[in-house]
């Protein structure tokens, strides 16, 4: 059924699978993300478990009393990239359940698109810094990315999308993110994140802004920040391009 066969029904229920979300999430969305998968057989897997009914009471158990139950839910509705889900997801990112705040955001990530990024960027501070610039990196498309280095909506904000630069190795943000890190009308946060990113995304081009920044920069913070960036470019195998 996972190869997505025409006609393939489902025979198991939604409590099974809500039992097993990580493995039953990493299955299908192995599935789904196969080299060579067509849209043609997304859409038949996803008939298959709207057919069975499965998909509703995964949806509808985005809701249920157990927290456990809804952090299931999130995961195999993310996996199963049920657009629909997407606004009861985002409700989940405020959910007094840490573990089912860290599965709504990891499925924002998985779900992607530009409602997914929009409550990513507008995702409250209890969610980690971290999580949410691995799933915005995930979730995002270039213009997203583009649009929100040009114009984002607070300090955090800022910091999460160039910290998703350096997690999805993006060689094209390099010159913008020199130009923050080098620009003091930019928060002291933004501009260490900058230096994180261009350290993780690798590319050599970066190196000689990032010296003449650990040499010229008067914020210690900064300074630093630029000199590991220049330490892990010289140990760091030349970037891809995205």
């Amino acid at each position: 059924m996972l190869a997505g066969e025409p006609g393939a029904s489902l025979n198991v229920s939604a409590t099974d699978l809500l039992a097993e979300p990580v493995a039953v999430a990493a299955v299908i969305a192995g599935a789904l993300d196969r080299s060579g998968s067509s849209l043609r057989a997304h859409w038949r897997l996803q008939e298959a478990f709207s057919r069975s009914g499965v998909s509703s009471e995964l949806f509808n158990s985005l809701a249920a009393p157990n927290p456990l139950t809804r952090a299931a839910a999130a995961r195999l509705c993310a996996a199963l990239r049920l657009t629909e889900a997407v606004d009861w997801i985002a409700d989940l990112v405020r959910d007094p359940n840490p573990r089912v705040r860290d599965a709504a955001v990891r499925g924002l990530g998985q779900l992607g698109g530009r409602r997914a990024v929009e409550i990513l960027v507008h995702g409250d501070d209890r969610i980690p810094l971290y999580r949410q610039a691995i799933a915005l990196s995930r979730a995002a498309a270039d213009l997203d990315i583009e649009a929100l280095m040009r114009q984002p909506r607070s300090e955090r904000a800022a910091i999460v999308t160039v910290l998703a630069c350096g997690l999805r190795r993006d060689t094209l943000r390099v010159a913008p993110l020199l130009g923050i890190a080098h620009d003091r009308r930019w928060p002291t946060r933004v501009r260490l994140a900058s230096c994180i990113a261009l350290g993780a995304i690798g590319d050599p081009s970066a190196a000689g802004g990032l010296a003449n920044l650990a040499g010229t920069a008067t914020e210690p913070a900064v300074r630093q920040a630029a000199e590991r960036a220049v330490r892990r470019l010289k140990h760091a195998p030349q970037a891809a391009i995205q």
